[in-house]
This record gives structure tokens, sequence and C-alpha cells, in this order.
């Protein structure tokens, strides 16, 4: 059973520019008294082809976490332009967020970010280089995956071996289990 369930996340100011930061608003419940801080990460996902051009955006320690219902707004700027592949600027990619107790993941939630020029002459004639200041960035935010995975909330070893034998324990997907707006 997860200490810490994520309630509600709303996408703050969606459509934007590509350049502008990215803004989640994250509610959140802890059902016990934590002993450690939580981290949320911000990861953009520059390619699909290889994760060398993944961007962790922002990374941040919140606690101490009260027990009881939590909100803040998470924040991060833009990727860098210059480490991204030109080719994967434009269309679908990803961004995620990720929360981990004492260095271990225990929920993903992945959303699909469209990437499309503002004009529409563009859209139909793109030019040879990506024109990024007339970029629309416009995240998916009615259908996030969400992955939870199992870890071991009170003791800081690792992972029993009954969970390393066992992948069902170790990753529940969820399509939708949160309100989204």
């Amino acid at each position: 059973m997860s200490l810490v369930n994520i309630l509600n996340i709303q996408v703050l100011d969606n459509p934007t520019r590509f350049t502008d930061e990215f803004k989640f608003e994250i509610t959140f419940e802890c059902n016990a008294e934590l002993q450690d801080d939580l981290e949320w990460k911000m990861i953009y996902v520059g390619s699909a082809e290889s994760p060398d051009y993944d961007q962790v955006l922002d990374s941040i320690m919140l606690g101490p976490v009260p027990v009881g219902v939590s909100k803040f707004v998470f924040s991060a700027n833009a990727p860098k332009i210059e480490l991204l592949p030109q080719h994967d600027l434009l269309e679908v990619t990803v961004v995620l967020l990720s929360c981990l107790y004492r260095d271990k993941e225990f929920v993903r939630v992945g959303y699909y970010v469209n990437n499309e020029y503002d004009d529409e002459q563009l859209r139909l004639e793109p030019p040879e280089h990506v024109m990024i200041d007339k970029l629309q960035r416009n995240i998916l935010a009615d259908k996030p995956k969400v992955t939870r995975y199992t870890i071991d909330w009170y003791n800081q070893g690792n992972v029993t071996q009954q969970q390393e034998g066992d992948a069902s324990m170790q990753q529940q997907s969820m399509d939708q289990d949160m309100m989204v707006q």
C-alpha cells in the first residue's frame, strides 16, 4: 500500500509557447508520517529513439510532508533546445512527473505533448529548419498514464526478494485514476 497518493494534477497555462515554463498543480495525500522528504522530478523526453536526449527539467525535495492533503505548483523551464534533435522538435513527445521516496520511485505520471506550429500555413508547409519562436506546446492533459511501483516505505533496505521475483508486484499500471483538468 502506498503511503502517498496523487489525488489530482492540473496542467496550467496549456496550451502555451514551446519556450514557456511547464506548470503543474499537484494535489496529493499522505496517509502516514514520513521520515524523509519526497523528491519530485519533471522529465522531458527529447526523442523516442534514445533516452540520451531526455532532460530532467527540475527536481525538488518536498518536506517535511504532513499527514493529510497537500497541494503545490511544480514548474520548470522548457527543455534546452540545443540538446534536442531538430527532427524531434515537432509532433508528439512525452513529459513525465515522477515522485520518489528514499531514492525509490513509487509513482510516475506521463503526458503526451504535441508540439506544432501556431500558424496554419507553417503546419501545412513546414520550413526546413524548425522555427522555435513559432512553436506551440499542447499537453494532452485528459489522458495521463499513471504507473505505480511497490516500494518499502518503512525500511531503508532494498526491495525484498519476493518483490524482485514478482514483476507484477513491482509495477502496476493504471490508465487514469485521478481527476485531471
